[in-house]
């Protein structure tokens, strides 16, 4: 998959979204281009539509760069100090220019896109005969997946957003929806999927989604309406069902962050970035396909800098030896800090500590193990989804459903991979109450999953941002949310643009 959805999306692009236009003397059909009309005739031409689709999780709204900025750094796991104040400010809740491009439009845009994308399949590829109509339902379901997890993340960031289920027009003027009919959306499309993809795809196709992926962005989503039985049951595909055995989690912990074992055993769905293009990101054959987070995440004189981790997660890590006695060997995979070579050996890109005593930096998916600095081509995958994840949802759901119990089992196979020991034995009183547990999840999450793009949804979970006590005591591991505005900064605005062009849409709460 690495090579056959790369390299087909870059040459698929999008000559399927040129509008057809009326014959009239002001509106010509471009002679060098293929109009809506002309396309969704073939096979080929649906299988270039998909291609289209994944191709959006190279575009700098998305994956590829700006998404990062509002998962990790607004969360108490990341900031900027950028000295781009306009940015730093996005992710610091202080939101004034509600069009910032970097931090809130281009963001809106990307993912606007990706779903008229998708939209465009699921509306076209039914009137294309196909030869295996199996094939035309296995595009159909991708294209429903896909168009799932962008409204995910779309609920996740603006909650309250127009539901677009149909090619749209220039002139279209779409409903605003509440986050409800959102999340029943997300549902309804990953549900779809799930019926149809396959538990696995053959060597050509990894890295596609299949039964596990549909299944863990389904619990994501019910988790985060805390529909805890309904999300057990999607979880119950990995420990249960069909999924049962599939997954597992790789020795070395690393290994779900570089280039060199890519789509393994731990990994249920990810992101196939590759540095075979070093183009722009237009829509051209060019196009990069790699991603920008190593060069915008990496220390000051390796790369831009602009956001960083907070260093209060290197003391955390430091709290709880080994059963050997050792520092959490995860720690040295996740996180630059100042005693790195101190306590592991390893030096920053090669290089002497030479930042603040009291800075760290994001480790994960930085390439510093095979070079000395970071470029706009990171060429390693990014995890969405790994095994990992879905052990600690599963002890989180058993937890919520009074099944503490057996839900300390799952975080143990976790904390075993790295030679800790079960919480029975280092934190015993957390198996007392519901409440001990989810408290002590909230650190294995972070211990374990910490920089990879999932921390702002558990806070808004686990009702940490809902009220000011809550937001305080986040507060004292990162004062960024001195800033935050309870009922507001739970989500962003609404770029204003969208909503002065449209009168159907009305502007986030207390913005």
């Amino acid at each position: 998959m690495k090579q056959y959805i790369k390299l087909t999306i870059a040459i698929s692009l999008m000559v399927l979204i040129m509008p057809s236009c009326k014959k009239d003397l002001l509106n010509v059909d471009n002679p060098n281009t293929i109009t809506e009309e002309q396309f969704w005739k073939t096979e080929s031409d649906a299988e270039k539509g998909v291609n289209a689709a994944y191709a959006m999780f190279y575009k700098p709204g998305g994956w590829s760069r700006w998404i990062y900025f509002r998962l990790d750094l607004t969360s108490d796991e990341g900031f900027s100090n950028s000295p781009w104040i306009e940015l730093a400010d996005w992710t610091r809740f202080q939101y004034v220019n509600y069009n910032f491009w970097e931090g809130n439009a281009i963001t809106w845009r990307d993912t606007y896109k990706a779903i008229f994308r998708c939209n465009q399949v699921l509306a076209n590829l039914p009137e294309i005969p196909f030869t295996d109509n199996n094939k035309k339902e296995l595009l159909l379901a991708q294209a429903k997946f896909l168009r799932g997890l962008h409204y995910y993340y779309a609920a996740l960031l603006w909650e309250n957003i127009p539901l677009v289920l149909e090619p749209s027009k220039p002139d279209d003027l779409p409903a605003q929806r509440p986050l409800a009919e959102v999340w029943a959306q997300v549902e309804k499309d990953l549900t779809e999927a799930l019926a149809v993809l396959p538990v696995s795809w053959d060597a050509a196709n990894v890295g596609r989604p299949n039964k596990g992926a549909a299944n863990a962005f389904l619990a994501r989503t019910y988790m985060q309406q805390r529909k805890w039985p309904q999300a057990k049951t999607a979880l119950d595909y990995f420990i249960t069902g069909a999924g049962a055995g599939k997954y597992e989690l790789v020795t070395n912990f690393q290994d779900n962050f570089t280039h060199t074992n890519e789509n393994n055993k731990e990994s249920v769905f990810e992101i196939q970035f590759s540095d075979v293009n070093k183009g722009g990101d237009g829509d051209d054959p060019n196009q990069n396909m790699g991603h920008n987070r190593a060069q915008f995440f990496a220390p000051r004189g390796i790369g831009w800098s602009d956001g960083q981790a907070r260093y209060w997660m290197v003391d955390e890590f430091k709290k709880e030896k080994t059963t050997a006695n050792a520092i959490d060997p995860r720690l040295r995979y996740t996180l630059f800090y100042p005693a790195l070579f101190a306590d592991f050996g390893d030096k920053i890109y090669g290089r002497n500590w030479e930042w603040n005593a009291n800075e760290a930096w994001f480790r994960k998916y930085q390439r510093d193990y095979f070079r000395t600095n970071e470029d706009y081509f990171a060429q390693n995958n990014v995890r969405l989804i790994r095994y990992a994840d879905v052990l600690l949802m599963y002890a989180e759901v058993l937890n919520e459903l009074d099944q503490t119990a057996t839900a300390a089992g799952y975080v143990n196979t976790v904390r075993a991979r790295s030679n800790m020991a079960s919480l029975a034995t280092a934190h015993p009183a957390v198996l007392m109450s519901k409440d001990a547990f989810r408290d002590r999840l909230k650190i294995e999450r972070m211990l374990e999953l910490c920089g990879e793009s999932v921390r702002w949804a558990d806070l808004k979970r686990w009702g940490d941002l809902e009220t000011p006590a809550k937001v305080s005591a986040v507060a004292q591991r990162d004062p960024d949310f001195n800033n935050f505005v309870v009922g507001k900064h739970v989500r962003l605005p609404i770029p204003q643009t969208e909503v002065l062009n449209n009168p159907n849409l009305k502007q986030n709460d207390k913005y």
